[in-house]
């Protein structure tokens, strides 16, 4: 798979009169640390390997799965069989939909005493977030709760077992980032972390095959999510040298192949690794420069309604891109980078090289607007939100990795204009 790269904004000379962030657009210039990585294995029937990657760990394998999709496909029966055929004991535990708190503590329960080996995450996102957290729950005692971000007292030590995921789709980046993200829905809920640096997988094996199937709906949601994490992580000030280089080059490709898989290109296995690959470049991306504002009300809506997380993404990005560019002229010389960055990312989007600024923000609005109508992804008044439950979500938001400030009055606009 070739990547048709040129060089990224952050390659810009810095406008005159601007206040340089360094060679890469971000603070710190060429100081950068940079997150482990998982053993990738990226390509069509990469998949079949599984059962001697799982071996290598040992004989007993704990097998995360989302809904019924992967039995329905005929993959489970080939990737048990694999497995098997290595001599690999199995045992299975699904969840559905994006992982509960109760979910985990449920599966933990069940599996406890069990001597497992390895845990394996196959599925979408919310699978392999449920792999991560089962994997370090088994290690410790509690329920999994007692360990989130935000609402846990007690800190996780960062033992896990051995740990493989083997994404059914291309969204969350799951695969490579630090942290599960749990939810508990409902009157006081949350979407909160369940994070530490040990938690990133072993092996991330990123099969485009296992991907062909998804339905359209689920395809477009997750390639949203892929693009805003990419584009987040881009615009962030701790955006990197090396992280602005990975993450530029999943956008090239997700922009590129994302419409193809949600229509004509849906079975095109060259096309789903195209977006498996931009999606892993948006877990890189989340893992060592976080993310925005979109996704910082992301989360309070996903805590209080069942509505999905990339679904969610996509409704806020155009408002959100508008309201960060405003914040950011507001800033004068300050918000020069950004700016720049938002101005070659419509260019990007747009295949227009040579689009003056103004209407490359203007294109890039545009690109986003046209996707989610295109892609059928709605609004959030699809998922039962309404007016007035715009401040509770805007309190509970945390944007602290987004290019520039944003006043409540903000980030209600945002929300309230997108129900």
């Amino acid at each position: 798979m070739a990547l048709p790269l040129e060089p990224g904004p952050g390659f810009n000379s810095t406008p005159e009169g601007a206040q340089s962030h360094g060679p890469s657009g971000a603070m710190g210039g060429l100081a950068f640390s940079l997150a482990r990585v998982p053993e990738v294995l990226l390509g069509p029937g990469v998949a079949r390997r599984l059962g001697p990657l799982a071996r290598r760990f040992g004989k007993r394998a704990l097998v995360v799965t989302g809904g019924e999709s992967l039995e329905r496909s005929g993959k489970w029966a080939s990737l048990l069989g694999g497995l098997r055929e290595e001599g690999v004991t199995v045992s299975r535990v699904s969840v559905r939909g994006e992982p509960s708190v109760e979910a985990v503590d449920a599966a933990v329960a069940e599996s406890r005493g069990a001597s497992l080996s390895v845990v394996i995450g196959i599925g979408g996102g919310s699978a392999v977030d449920a792999a991560k957290a089962v994997a370090a729950m088994l290690t410790v005692e509690g329920g999994v709760q007692d360990y989130l971000e935000g609402v846990g007292t007690r800190k996780h030590p960062g033992t896990r077992l051995p740990l493989i995921a083997a994404p059914t789709t291309a969204g969350t980046g799951s695969e490579a980032t630090k942290n599960a993200v749990l939810r508990k829905v409902g009157q006081g809920g949350f979407k909160k972390s369940l994070r530490h640096d040990r938690f990133i997988p072993d092996v991330a094996l990123l099969d485009p095959e296992l991907a062909v199937g998804c339905p359209p709906d689920i395809t477009a949601a997750c390639g949203m999510d892929a693009f805003v994490q990419l584009m987040e992580a881009y615009l962030s000030p701790k955006c990197s040298l090396p992280v602005e280089a990975l993450v530029w080059s999943g956008l090239v490709l997700l922009k590129e192949n994302l419409p193809a898989v949600c229509g004509p290109g849906a079975a095109d296995a060259r096309a789903r690794g195209a977006m498996a690959y931009a999606s892993l470049m948006s877990g890189i991306g989340l893992a060592n420069a976080g993310l925005g504002v979109v996704h910082g009300l992301a989360g309070p809506i996903g805590g209080r309604f069942r509505a999905p997380h990339g679904a969610v993404c996509g409704i806020l990005a155009a408002p959100a891109i508008e309201a960060n560019v405003r914040a950011l002229k507001a800033q004068g010389e300050r918000g020069e980078p950004a700016l720049e960055k938002y101005a070659s990312l419509g260019r990007l989007l747009s295949d227009k090289k040579r689009l003056g600024r103004e209407a490359a923000f203007v294109s890039l609005v545009d690109t986003v607007e046209g996707w989610t109508r295109s892609l059928g992804i709605g609004s959030l008044d699809r998922y039962g939100i309404r007016a007035e439950d715009v401040d509770g979500i805007v309190a509970d938001s945390d944007c602290k990795d987004n290019p520039v400030p944003l006043g409540k009055e903000e980030l209600r606009r945002i929300v309230a204009g997108r129900i």
